[in-house]
């Protein structure tokens, strides 16, 4: 029997950006609509971000204020959060906007039998026709977007002339003949700034005739055209030999197509393989176009599709950084919210299946970002609070980890737990490799550093008081948004000095820091039940809304479990049950999947997987949007899908494995290969409805505890290095 498909296909060419087949490596990406008469490659880059003021704006100095702020909020004013301000007006990070696209054109011509489609395995986007075949991926191994062209006749230009592109820009072209063929140069310079781009295409044909017709080049009678095109982003002019140099000399072999094809693949197929899911979904379902399946929304094979292109997109969009709310691609240089790094939900959503789904490439470029913005976060924590250690923004371009961006409604400077939320996956990742990775331990050691300084207030109990604090992106009932102890707030104050604590065991810090966790105040049960969004007393829960923050410590944290804490889960699940979808954000549904999953509710999994797979989330490209009906372009469901489908068969703590927790009665039977747990082992799991088969392949000895689908418990022992197969019967 054939297995899922590892790509998606189209009959037609994309009519609209949005449904371009994507490439990228991380760093570059590109945008391929595949038409065979007028075809579009939109180039992006992770570094091309228009400046817009705010690359020079600093967090506000507030510190001097903090203590009045403390006070009034104590003595029960609700609004004193809305006046701790140095009176700027709500600023916007630099936005994301692609560079230009590069424009092939063919004499118009016969089009049947027309199909184009993407290659997850290789990331190679192919488009063909009668006398048309275009090849288009990024490379991993060099940095560079490669395209192979075979036609007849064809032009080609570089066109930065992209929707909402500012007519300000400067922008000079120039073409000139090369030994190689031609080379096209685009400089752009941002307006009222020395910064800008540069791309560089060279042009290699194979046989014909090259003949120059500004803007572009045109190529006639030659077997095939190799287009090999980089974009750097600088400040001032840039001398573009070096760079030209560096594309001739990728030319060395004779099919310098093959050659550079098989220098990339080993390295991304490698990353793309290690996971699979199969849910045995209908042969002749898995054979449809994407679109065509898009609308079967209850079809495994729509399921088996959109985690292997998840995986495929999000590996892609990974690299110098992480993916942005975009992923690493745009067509329109007006980009929504910025086309930023949402670091209070949308990143950690998108990121949250690279530790078990073995993407350590994923988690590197996550870590990347963070490294690279530490000393602003240091600012941050000065500045605003006036502490040592480390806090980080809720927005950033990836350039500036200022805290910058908040307003009244959105009093994201009041976020404390930003730097523990977004070192959770790092901690993942070591205890899956089974390694502390020594950066990690430095920045959790400035967390807690934090909350030491910040945490100075105690309530009539003797608990420590984190004040101000803030729940992205809600507000109590009857408060403002910046109040005190948010669920959140603590979840991430006691994990991250537990956590910093546990990397620096032989430290004087240690005790301090466990000593100071256990200080925090319990999380609140409101009178409906529901674990408070606020654990101070008199805060009134608004429901409706698309945010989970209080909900932290259930996912990606293990505070709240069905297994150890069961009455404060039970007041999760009901908090979980009273949320409302507010506006039908993907994240925030697939946010709710991921906590229904830990909670074991497979119902409420289905549900929310059917609210986005049902809301016309998708476009063609297989990217998704924000909003139902395909309304802004946007990666959080694309990206975040396959977490929910790991996390409802597999979840792991690095003394726990927990088995089928809530498969949907949708998925009687499949298989998942190659995730990784949070114990050092790699699993592979098969489940019918007759039971399930479990392989353990563990890379370090110890013992775990097992629960399976009802929920029972049972100790496990591994040894490293030998396989251990678990059946239903043996659960």
């Amino acid at each position: 029997m054939s297995g899922p498909v590892h790509g998606t296909w189209e009959p037609a060419p994309a009519a609209r950006w949005e449904d371009a087949f994507l490439s990228g490596n991380g760093r570059h990406g590109v945008m391929v609509f595949g038409d065979p008469n007028a075809d579009q490659v939109v180039v992006n880059h992770h570094t091309l971000v228009r400046p817009n003021g705010s690359e020079h704006a600093r967090p506000p100095a507030l510190a001097a204020e903090l203590p009045q702020l403390q006070d009034r909020l104590l003595a029960g004013d609700v609004t004193a959060a809305e006046r701790f301000t140095d009176g700027r007006e709500l600023q916007w990070v630099q936005p994301f906007h692609p560079a230009f696209r590069i424009r092939l054109r063919r004499p118009d011509a016969d089009t049947s039998g027309y199909r184009r489609s993407v290659d997850f395995a290789t990331g190679v986007t192919h488009a063909e026709c009668p006398g048309w075949n275009s090849r288009v991926f990024v490379s991993r191994a060099d940095d560079v977007i490669v395209q192979r062209v075979e036609a007849e006749d064809l032009v080609v230009t570089l066109d930065h002339r992209l929707p909402g592109a500012p007519t300000t820009l400067v922008v000079g072209q120039s073409i000139v003949r090369a030994a190689e063929g031609a080379l096209l140069t685009i400089r752009v310079r941002y307006p009222d700034s020395d910064r800008g781009y540069t791309g560089m295409t060279l042009v290699v044909p194979a046989g014909g005739r090259t003949a120059l017709i500004p803007p572009g080049a045109r190529v006639t009678g030659a077997d095939s055209v190799l287009l090999l095109t980089r974009v750097v982003r600088h400040t001032g002019e840039l001398d573009t030999q070096a760079h030209v140099d560096a594309l001739r000399d990728l030319l060395t072999e004779p099919d310098a197509y093959t050659h550079l094809l098989d220098r990339h693949t080993p390295v991304h197929r490698t990353a793309y393989g290690r996971v699979t899911l199969d849910l045995d979904a209908d042969p002749a379902e898995r054979a449809l176009p994407g679109g065509e399946l898009l609308s079967r929304p209850h079809s495994p094979a729509l399921l088996e599709r959109l985690f292997a292109s998840g995986r495929y997109h999000l590996l892609s969009a990974a690299g110098m950084l992480p993916p942005r709310l975009t992923g690493l691609w745009t067509g329109d240089w007006n980009t929504a919210w910025s086309g930023a790094f949402t670091t209070d939900a949308n990143l950690n959503l998108q990121t949250a299946s690279a530790a078990a789904a073995a993407l350590p490439e994923v988690t590197e470029a996550h870590a990347a970002l963070i490294q690279g913005q530490l000393d602003h976060w240091r600012d941050n924590a000065r500045t605003i609070f006036g502490t040592r250690g480390v806090v980080a923004p809720a927005h950033t371009d990836g350039e500036s980890g200022h805290i910058y961006h908040f307003s009244r409604e959105y009093p994201l400077h009041l976020w404390t737990a930003g730097a523990d939320w977004l070192l959770k996956p790092l901690v993942d990742h070591d205890e899956t490799r089974g390694d502390r990775d020594p950066r990690t331990a430095a920045v959790l050691a400035e967390a807690a550093r934090f909350y030491e300084d910040f945490l100075t207030r105690t309530d009539d109990e003797g608990n420590l008081i984190v004040v101000p604090s803030y729940s992205p992106e809600n507000r109590p009932a009857n408060a403002s948004w910046g109040t005190i102890n948010a669920a959140m707030d603590l979840s991430a104050a006691r994990h991250a000095l537990r956590t910093a604590a546990d990397y620096h065991p032989a430290t004087p810090d240690a005790d301090r820091w466990r000593a100071l966790a256990d200080r925090l105040p319990p999380h609140r049960v409101n009178e409906d039940g529901a674990l408070a969004e606020w654990a101070w007393p008199g805060l009134a829960d608004t429901y409706d809304h698309r945010h989970l923050s209080h909900l932290y410590g259930v996912w990606p944290l293990d505070e709240i479990t069905p297994y150890d804490t069961p009455a404060l889960a039970a007041a999760a699940h009901r908090a979980l049950e009273l949320r409302g979808a507010e506006n039908d954000s993907a994240h925030g549904h697939l946010h709710h999947a991921l906590i229904a999953a830990r909670l074991r509710d497979a119902d409420r999994v289905a549900h929310a997987l059917d609210q986005v797979l049902d809301g016309d989330f998708f476009h063609a490209s297989l990217m998704s949007a924000h909003y139902p009906k395909r309304d802004v372009y946007n990666a959080d469901a694309a990206h975040t899908l396959p977490a929910v489908l790991i996390e409802m068969l597999v979840q792991s703590t690095p003394d726990r494995l927990v088995l089928l927790p809530a498969l949907p009665s949708a998925l009687p039977q499949g298989r998942l290969r190659g995730v990784r747990t949070r114990f050092g082992a790699e699993l592979d799991l098969t489940w019918t409805p007759e039971g399930a088969t479990a392989v353990l392949k563990p890379s370090r000895s110890l013992r775990v505890e097992l629960r399976t689908s009802s929920g029972d418990a049972q100790p496990l022992d591994l040894v490293a290095g030998e396989d251990h197969v678990l059946t239903s019967g043996a659960w």
